[in-house]
């Protein structure tokens, strides 16, 4: 028998870990990485936390960060869930597989990827084609990471004209106004903030359906005004906002003074809608078959149905983008004319707008917002007939009504109706408690619904309407393309649930949902003093961020 020696196999294993030369093996990770068999036996399962707040000195190997971070990810909502958000959370698979394949392209290398660029010029020419350009206009237009982007290059497009029209009849150019509605998305005050622009904000009311009252646009344009932001949707109750009508008080208004003012449709949800849904616009005009609509913007990523990163600017005719807000870049192999606010930007998201436009077509999209309205006021009227809620969007009510008629009236819908029977809106439910629940049940905050409902894991915000209406508050659930008749069924009952449980609870256990701190839109809306900074020093290595 042959002799043999002994072999220390933890010798073996620390010699082949560590060696420098060890072939095929990338050398990421040493001894103080720790083997391990599952994520979970790493030193991260009971050695130490995983670091939050600066790099650490040794990496860990990927799969175990993976399941820490999934794990820690598995803490957030679920998407389809969130009923606060506009922007859509489903892509059928061929889109996201398309979406996977075209991950690494950058739209700013026009020259690299030239098939990616001339899908996004023909998105472009869609979308003009879609909201009416006229015969004989040249439209032009770019994806932008989303409407935010798209009203800033819209607004700074008005005040460059504005600017070279006053320069030009020897004016100065000191101070620049924007009109627009107290409803109006945060963006369109940033953009007046950011480029130094007066923001002349009007009141909206419950006779101008929370939304930019023609009335007061008369008397708040002067020869200072750069243009008019008319919203196709508000985010509070979902109403359009009468573009004709704002259009005809525009072109009176340049018949006794000459002044041109010009209007940008803020079309993020309702640009993607209005096309498609029977209801239109309710009647009337509102894209470029209005000839003072020089710009619209669009989120693809809302009513678009593409996953969040993409949006649309359009402007009618290339001679209302001022020329040299263009760029034109030749370094990366080619030369590429440029209008955005960044550069670098994903492609996959316009690969998937260009899919959806194609694969659905005009039937496709018609089908789906369709389904949205009617998805919408079904949850309208469900609410309304408890007696316990009173809406405050409009699109559940028939044609040219814009008042509750009553529990006793509450009229559920037909197989053949569409849209057009009912006003025109985005499918958006406002709602709040009732004059006669508030009366019967008054320590009951309406908050706490919001409150319950998140424990069953939706998010539908609770806040105040703007200025002048704060008093009003309202529950709001955006209808998106996901929410299934079974899931609407399913949120009724909740819904239903989560107020008789408050009906039936003690005035002492409603205090603690009357203690409750005040929603995140409260907190940050117009009319509130800023957020507290956080207490905790800089040297702790917590850094605030600004979403």
């Amino acid at each position: 028998m042959s002799l043999s020696r002994h072999v220390d196999p933890d010798e073996i294993v620390r010699t082949l870990h560590n060696h420098p030369h060890q072939p095929g093996k990338r050398q990421v990770h040493t001894s103080t990485a720790i083997s391990h068999d599952t994520p979970y036996s790493t030193r991260y399962a009971t050695q130490k936390e995983i670091s939050k707040f600066k790099i650490p000195r040794t990496g860990a190997p990927a799969d175990a960060v993976h399941q820490l971070l999934k794990d820690e990810l598995d803490l957030d909502g679920r998407p389809n869930l969130n009923l606060a958000s506009f922007v859509g959370t489903y892509m059928e698979e061929d889109a996201k597989q398309l979406m996977i394949e075209n991950i690494s392209k950058n739209m700013s290398d026009a020259d690299e990827y030239p098939a990616m660029m001339n899908i996004h010029s023909r998105c472009v020419s869609i979308l003009a084609h879609l909201w009416g350009v006229q015969k004989g206009e040249r439209a032009i237009g770019s994806a932008t990471t989303g409407s935010s982007e798209a009203i800033h290059l819209g607004g700074l497009a008005m005040k460059r004209r504005w600017q070279e029209k006053r320069m030009a009849a020897g004016k100065d150019t000191l101070k620049p106004n924007i009109v627009m509605g107290a409803n109006a998305q945060v963006a369109l005050e940033k953009f007046a903030r950011y480029f130094e622009v007066e923001a002349r904000i009007l009141d909206v009311s419950e006779k101008s359906h929370y939304r930019l009252d023609p009335e007061l646009v008369k008397k708040n344009i002067d020869e200072n005004t750069i243009g008019v932001f008319v919203i196709l949707g508000s985010t509070y109750t979902g109403h359009y906002e009468p573009v004709e009508e704002i259009s005809q008080i525009l072109d009176s208004f340049e018949e006794e003074t000459g002044h041109d003012i010009p209007i940008h449709v803020d079309g993020a949800s309702g640009a993607f809608i209005a096309p498609f849904t029977h209801a239109q616009a309710g009647g009337s005009k509102w894209n470029f078959e209005l000839p003072r609509v020089k710009s619209i913007n669009t989120s693809g990523h809302k009513f678009g149905l593409v996953y969040a990163g993409v949006g649309w600017i359009i402007w009618r005719d290339e001679s209302y983008l001022p020329k040299h807000l263009i760029f034109e870049l030749h370094y990366l192999g080619g030369t590429e004319e440029s209008y955005t606010l960044n550069f670098s930007r994903p492609g996959g998201q316009i690969i998937c707008q260009y899919f959806n436009l194609i694969h659905l077509g005009f039937s496709g999209f018609r089908e789906i917002m369709e389904n949205c309205m009617k998805n919408a006021r079904l949850l309208s009227k469900a609410l309304e007939a408890t007696g316990w809620y009173t809406c405050v969007s409009d699109i559940h009510r028939k044609k040219g009504e814009y008042t509750f008629q009553g529990v006793k009236n509450a009229v559920f819908g037909t197989e053949d109706e569409t849209s057009a029977d009912y006003n025109a809106g985005l499918p958006v439910v406002a709602f709040r408690f009732s004059d006669g629940f508030k009366k019967e049940y008054p320590i009951i905050k309406q908050s706490s619904v919001s409150t319950l409902m998140r424990a069953k894991e939706y998010i539908i915000p609770n806040y105040p309407l703007p200025p002048t209406e704060e008093k009003t508050e309202i529950l709001r659930v955006v209808v998106r393309e996901s929410m299934s008749l079974d899931l609407l069924d399913r949120l009724i009952t909740d819904i239903i649930s989560v107020t008789e449980t408050l009906m039936s609870l003690e005035p002492v256990d409603l205090e603690c949902f009357a203690q409750g701190s005040k929603s995140v839109e409260a907190k940050n809306s117009r009319n509130q003093k800023p957020a507290k900074i956080s207490e905790r020093p800089m040297e702790e290595g917590v850094h605030r961020t600004v979403c």
